[in-house]
């Protein structure tokens, strides 16, 4: 507990134009990773554009890590096949976090972050003060593959007896 900053909620939204790796269709499910940590949602069948709208935990014990999240094609009988992968920084939104923005109207957009080569933003993102929290949505451009975006919402959880920001 002495380095955690505190729980990070990453909202996997949904996938859209998601590659097809089955006949016809795929089955995909996102693996998020940061660190050590590794978690997943669900499989969704015979889906390009999955809805998962499912949150996922990550304890952050430093804002200089990236998420990797990659998508992934379920299969019954062989390995699952990989359909793309993005990246992503949580240090723009840690930095806004340290604001102290308690009092803001909701909807204030405090930050933005570009969508550059050393992103992998599909369109410009945005930090927002929406009912007394602060969120962080993206839509991910899915690398090594044909086509794919993943759309995906951050939020923070404080934690008591953590270390905090």
């Amino acid at each position: 507990m002495d380095d955690l900053l505190g729980l990070l909620r990453i909202r996997i939204k949904r996938g859209v134009n998601l590659a097809v790796r089955d006949i016809n269709s795929s089955d995909p499910y996102v693996v998020v990773k940061m660190g050590k940590q590794k978690l997943k949602t669900r499989v969704i069948n015979k889906d390009v554009n999955p809805e998962w709208n499912e949150d996922l935990t990550l304890s952050v014990t430093d804002s200089n890590l990236t998420v990797l999240l990659t998508v992934y094609d379920h299969d019954m009988f062989s390995k699952d096949d990989k359909m793309g992968d993005a990246e992503f920084e949580i240090k723009p939104y840690i930095e806004a976090l340290r604001m102290q923005l308690d009092g803001l109207p909701s909807g204030t957009i405090v930050t933005t972050v570009q969508p550059s080569r050393r992103n992998c933003l599909a369109e410009e993102s945005r930090v927002t003060w929406v009912d007394g929290k602060l969120v962080q949505d993206l839509v991910l451009r899915l690398r090594h593959v044909e086509c794919g975006e993943v759309e995906a919402q951050l939020q923070w959880i404080d934690l008591p007896g953590s270390k905090g920001l």
